[in-house]
């Protein structure tokens, strides 16, 4: 963004906009105070529109700090700062944050604190290779030429990688049009069969990273949610095909009590697919959540476990990855 024609506007721009666009992943630290801290406080505050009022300006009063340092000092001495934009700039940079964590299926908090409701795109997979691809292009590119560039003896005026850099973000939204086209797809066929003889109440299909074709399925009806895959190449969903089902559990003192805690509270306003399995254990219960929109395969890494003693209050919880599988191992996790 920068590069594509910040730059020639104030100094500074780029440096200020690349803090601004990697500052809202600082709520990061809060894993410092354990698992489940950190995940309730995940693309919260710093990920909302009126946070990324706080963070750019934290970026740009540090930006004016280094500047202060090196004895205001810039690169192109005819080319000043401008503080006042380089605040919008670092504001637009912020929003790009929310904007592509939105595009894939874990979801953004925007109206922080107003409203505490998730919204997700669910087009693209957390790690896309594509977009990688073209913004490293788009960086790679102009240096590539500026060296044919150098040998040849020509020079350019301004900051090289305008069109590189603008061509990169051109080839980022078009890649979110076919992504976004694919989903629609794929939605739309999971919406349009029975499953088990059954009506669909909610519908979604969520991203692999492989391929713009491929989806996960998961749909909900009034008993039970079926996972399956949905290839979107293909004009069909076959209902008969490979898919998991998993049967609503019946609502219990001890599901009741898990759900209520901290933990579980937090997990269920985020979750949009959520099923939990309990386990009697010697000493209490431990009960299991899941979110089927990350069931790859057998694997959830977006779990969360809660064990309540027999007065069914809170002995610990903990957020992550279990290690025997979706809902299988009831060991006590070394984190609290």
């Amino acid at each position: 963004m920068g590069r594509a024609g910040f730059n020639r506007k104030t100094a500074l721009a780029t440096a200020t906009m690349t803090l601004a666009a990697e500052a809202p992943d600082l709520d990061i630290l809060g894993d410092f105070k354990g698992p489940v801290f950190g995940f309730a406080h995940h693309r919260g505050f710093t990920h909302s529109f009126l946070g990324g009022f706080i963070v750019s300006g934290l970026v740009v009063g540090f930006i004016y700090l280094i500047w202060r340092v090196r004895g205001r000092k810039v690169k192109n001495p005819d080319l000043p700062p401008r503080w006042g934009l380089l605040f919008g700039f670092a504001y637009l940079a912020t929003l790009s944050h929310i904007l592509l964590d939105f595009t894939n299926n874990y979801g953004v908090r925007p109206f922080w604190p107003f409203s505490e409701r998730w919204y997700s795109w669910d087009i693209v997979f957390i790690a896309d290779p594509v977009l990688w691809a073209l913004l490293l292009g788009g960086l790679i590119l102009p240096s590539l030429f500026g060296l044919i560039d150098s040998d040849l003896g020509v020079r350019r005026r301004g900051p090289r990688g305008r069109w590189a850099a603008i061509l990169a973000l051109v080839g980022v939204i078009a890649w979110w049009g076919t992504r976004d086209y694919e989903h629609r797809r794929a939605v739309n066929a999971l919406g349009a069969r029975l499953y088990e003889g059954a009506d669909p109440i909610r519908y979604s299909a969520y991203p692999y990273w492989w391929s713009p074709f491929r989806w996960g399925g998961v749909i909900e009806t009034e008993n039970f949610f079926a996972v399956m895959n949905v290839d979107s190449a293909t004009p069909d969903v076959d209902p008969q095909g490979e898919k998991q089902i998993y049967y609503k559990p019946e609502e219990t003192p001890v599901t009741l009590a898990a759900k209520k805690s901290y933990l579980g509270r937090v997990y269920l306003d985020w979750a949009k697919y959520p099923i939990t399995e309990t386990e009697a254990l010697n000493d209490g219960y431990l009960v299991r959540f899941q979110d089927l929109r990350f069931d790859y395969g057998g694997r959830s890494v977006l779990s969360a476990r809660v064990q309540l003693d027999r007065d069914l209050k809170v002995a610990w919880e903990t957020f992550g990855m279990p290690r025997h599988g979706i809902f299988g191992g009831g060991r006590r996790p070394a984190e609290h």
